[in-house]
């Protein structure tokens, strides 16, 4: 003997109009019922003034069937394939500012530069880029994406500069970074909502647009700091501030 739910609810509750809560209807008037020789089935329907829910029979809708081949996604639901590609370009975005900041940890980790605040920092900020690519990397494979990795481009491995000095020019070029990011993030986003993808949408904003526009307001004033010591014995100074920030915290 099979059993059929049947989930009853008075029409006018539905509309609204005062007659009592869902959850009340709800408790009221669900009721299991069988049915010799029958199909479990359901779907929604109005029986005179009455909705009658039969989930069975909207999973059988072909957007909802679960596929058979083992080289398809099972979990894959309302996500286009302009969001999986978005998202593996800004995976290959956050890999490649990941890149650049590594370089810049190696320079100013040199003997003869010998900056080692500046090469922490880099160092940490090229960590963060990778963590957010993997963390991009789980949300695609949470959503039955499929990962495509991208080349990286070669970053530069100097980064010396007659009029700014080295610390500034790699500030600077790193706040451009930032934004940068920022922009690629922004677009991701538009390409979220174009697609009606409002969980997609929750989690750039929520995982990322914070922290980049708090990462480039500290870049932006440790670049209007550099811009006010120069390149004599304050970027020296600058330089331990970034070293032992940690300490002090």
């Amino acid at each position: 003997m099979l059993l059929r739910p049947v989930l009853a609810l008075p029409f006018s509750t539905l509309q609204g109009n005062g007659h009592g809560s869902f959850s009340k209807t709800f408790l009221s008037n669900f009721s299991l019922s069988s049915e010799k020789g029958k199909k479990f089935v359901a779907s929604a329907s109005r029986e005179q003034d009455f909705v009658v829910f039969r989930p069975f029979e909207e999973v059988e809708k072909d957007s909802l069937l679960v596929p058979l081949n083992p080289q398809l996604s099972l979990a894959r639901h309302r996500f286009s394939d302009v969001c999986e590609a978005a998202i593996n370009e800004q995976i290959n975005v956050e890999y490649n500012v990941s890149y650049v900041y590594h370089a810049m940890f190696a320079y100013f980790d040199r003997d003869n530069i010998a900056l080692k605040g500046l090469a922490k920092f880099f160092e940490k900020s090229s960590e963060e880029e990778r963590e957010h690519a993997v963390k991009l990397i789980r949300y695609q494979n949470i959503r039955g994406g499929r990962v495509k990795l991208h080349s990286i481009v070669p970053p530069f491995s100097e980064f010396e500069h007659e009029e700014k000095g080295d610390a500034l020019y790699a500030m600077e070029l790193a706040l451009a970074l930032e934004k940068l990011t920022n922009e690629k993030l922004l677009s991701l986003h538009r390409v979220a909502e174009t697609k009606n993808d409002p969980q997609m949408s929750d989690f750039i904003e929520s995982e990322f647009l914070t922290e980049q526009v708090e990462s480039i307001k500290k870049i932006a004033e440790y670049v209007a700091q550099l811009r006010l010591v120069g390149k004599g014995h304050g970027v020296w100074h600058f330089d331990q501030k970034l070293l032992h920030d940690d300490d002090a915290a």
